[in-house]
């Protein structure tokens, strides 16, 4: 038997028995989600041949699976505490398998895209599956179950390059998402059978006019941002759509205050200790994908560029994978973390052991060493223990600090703030490692570009600026007694 500890009325009892499968089953679910978010880079350079695209177009393949996944992840969340979290779980990994299978079918560019944007529909799985976590795992078991669940996403990175690149290479690229399409539906089933319905649910109408004005608004912000460098950061299109971001931002905000059933509370958003959570998730995401960004080109620069390793794909993925595997060690540390001195030192100490990272390789990218697969093995081992610890913080703050049945709407907007912050570094990333770039010879006396030493430099640097950011708001975040369950 259980019962509510504080006076919140938003608190209920949770069932004292660990539901270990079904969290299982919601971490694997939000590892093959992750997926596919890395398992389209190998094939980019592939994609103009094997779909008769140009090259700009097949750019879309990234952009639009990230437009689709920004969009849903907030709505799903609030869906999921209006209907139920279990039912928009299983739709989520349903778009997937289904995404995954239109893609495994295509042979032309616009199916292809249809496909990728139904895969970017599955985004929300991680944010509903910690929301659900905390109506059916007993407190004790919360920090770390939770952990887990956040730390899929690294794990999914991670080994999203090697898996792709091992399939695409052994077997075939229509292998490679039929695999994907298979474990989502693997997940969809498994989440139907072992997850339970959360017994909170806010009910009401759904706030259509809202999500429009969000998808309108993060279509005007994500696209220029991903497609800048390609259109001009100056160009009439790319400064349209920054303005246009703003117009519809702020009449968005004055209809969602106003609403008596908003898509996003905007009161419980700006609350200090939540407000300061999701900037501090902006910086650490953009801390994150810069370090996906980085790494991958400087293991595969031809030995003739600056610090260039000369690596293949499959290599260079394999270096940088242990990094999800300490993602995941640290979710647990996290959690013991949090335990002790509460989410906001956890989330502080992983922007520490992130910024060691960048550290590391500013000093040895500047120092009198030569760069080697070994210092990019450290780095990364230190990105991804200081993201676990990070990345299982973010949801603890959140749910500490709003009610149960807003925990599907708050968590999918902390998401959608690490999206943000994946989609400026890359952004800021890509155009400092453009602008560096310079040509060197290849293997075979071919010339290619590749980034200059300054620019990763700066990439680098203003990475840490981030981790610093993120630090500061995190210790600045006031203490707070956690709203939570007790058993009896």
């Amino acid at each position: 038997m259980c019962r509510p500890v504080d006076e919140d009325p938003g608190a209920v009892a949770v069932p004292e028995r660990h539901p270990r499968l079904a969290v299982t089953i919601l971490c694997a679910a939000g590892i093959v989600v992750a997926l596919m978010q890395t398992i389209i880079v190998p094939l980019i350079p592939q994609l103009p041949t094997l779909l008769d695209a140009d090259p700009g177009n097949t750019a879309w393949a990234l952009t639009i699976t990230l437009l689709a996944g920004s969009v849903i992840t907030p709505i799903g969340g609030r869906l999921g505490d209006m209907y139920g979290k279990r039912l928009m779980l299983v739709a989520s990994m349903g778009c997937v398998a289904a995404g995954s299978v239109v893609c495994a079918l295509s042979t032309s560019l616009p199916p292809f895209l249809v496909g990728r944007a139904l895969q970017g529909l599955g985004f929300g799985t991680i944010a509903l599956g910690i929301s659900v976590m905390r109506d059916i795992v007993p407190p004790r078991h919360l920090g770390s179950s939770v952990g887990t669940m956040s730390a899929s996403l690294g794990i999914g990175g991670a080994l999203g390059l090697p898996f792709a690149a091992a399939i695409a290479q052994q077997v075939s690229w229509h292998a490679l998402f039929w695999a994907c399409g298979a474990a989502a539906l693997a997940g969809a089933l498994g989440i139907a059978l072992t997850v339970p319905e959360s017994p909170t649910r806010t009910g009401g109408r759904f706030d259509l006019l809202g999500a429009l004005g969000l998808a309108a608004m993060l279509v005007f912000l994500l696209l220029p941002l991903s497609k800048g460098s390609t259109w001009g950061w100056a160009s009439p299109l790319t400064l349209g759509m920054f303005a246009a971001f703003v117009v519809v931002g702020v009449a968005w905000w004055f209809v969602e205050r106003r609403g008596s059933n908003p898509l996003i509370d905007l009161h419980v958003a700006t609350q200090r200790p939540v407000l300061l959570t999701n900037i501090a998730s902006i910086a650490t995401g953009f801390a994150f994908y810069s370090m996906q960004l980085i790494p991958i080109q400087l293991l595969m620069a031809p030995t003739s560029g600056p610090d260039g390793l000369g690596l293949d794909m499959l290599t260079a993925s394999l270096v940088l994978a242990p990094s999800g595997i300490l993602m995941f060690m640290f979710s647990h540390v996290s959690a013991r973390l949090t335990a002790a001195f509460g989410p906001r030192v956890s989330l502080a100490t992983g922007g520490i052991v992130i910024g060691a990272g960048y550290i590391v390789f500013i000093v040895a990218l500047s120092g009198p060493w030569t760069m080697n697969w070994g210092i990019m093995l450290a780095v990364a081992c230190f990105i991804g223990a200081g993201l676990g610890v990070a990345y299982s913080a973010m949801p603890a703050l959140i749910m500490q600090s709003v009610r149960v049945e807003q925990t599907g709407e708050a968590n999918g907007v902390n998401a959608l703030m690490r999206v943000v912050g994946t989609s400026t570094s890359a952004a800021v990333v890509g155009m400092i490692l453009t602008w560096s770039m310079l040509s060197v010879p290849d293997a075979d006396g071919t010339p290619v570009s590749v980034p200059s030493e300054t620019g990763y430099l700066w990439a680098s640097s203003i990475s840490l600026g981030a981790c610093v950011l993120a630090i500061v708001l995190a210790l600045a975040i006031p203490r707070r007694p956690p709203i939570t369950v007790q058993n009896v």
